[in-house]
């Protein structure tokens, strides 16, 4: 498929030079015509291997070109975590749980990413008055597994 592209951008490329080297007469046309046959040429090129049944997509999708960018990988699994952290956060402190630190613990460098642990910090636990007589970790489990969307092991600090 490269080497496709890039034969008809030399051919483009190539025409264009002897278009503006050529004056104006009956030779730039011919050579104009010859140029755009070899042109043709090149485009339909690939399809005699499509009809003989030889190009598939797998050997498309196959190919070492392709390769996943872990970097990507990385940096979308730790914005997820991230969000997935604030949201807790916030739904824990409009049930009325203020300083409450989460901290997910997860293989970031998966594509599909999968959670291990939720670390819960409740040493500087703010509790407001109307959350007083609840029990505390069953309602932040609760928010964890609400959030995550999938049982986690919950681990307090406290």
């Amino acid at each position: 498929m490269t080497a496709w592209i890039l034969a008809i951008t030399g051919v483009t490329v190539l025409s264009v030079v002897v278009d503006l080297i050529l004056p104006n007469g009956q030779t730039a046309k011919y050579i104009k015509n010859v140029f755009a046959f070899i042109m043709i040429l090149v485009i339909i090129s690939p399809l005699p291997s499509l009809i003989n049944g030889k190009f598939t997509i797998d050997n498309i999708l196959s190919s070492e070109e392709i390769t996943i960018q872990e970097n990507f990988i990385y940096q979308v699994n730790k914005d997820k975590i991230s969000a997935l952290e604030t949201g807790i956060t916030e739904i824990l402190e409009e049930k009325g749980f203020k300083n409450v630190l989460i901290t997910i613990d997860a293989d970031i460098f998966e594509i599909d990413m999968q959670l291990k642990s939720v670390n819960v910090d409740l040493s500087d636990l703010v509790i407001d008055g109307n959350s007083s007589h609840i029990d505390i970790k069953k309602t932040v489990t609760d928010v964890v597994n609400q959030i995550v969307g999938e049982e986690v092991v919950v681990i307090f600090n406290e």
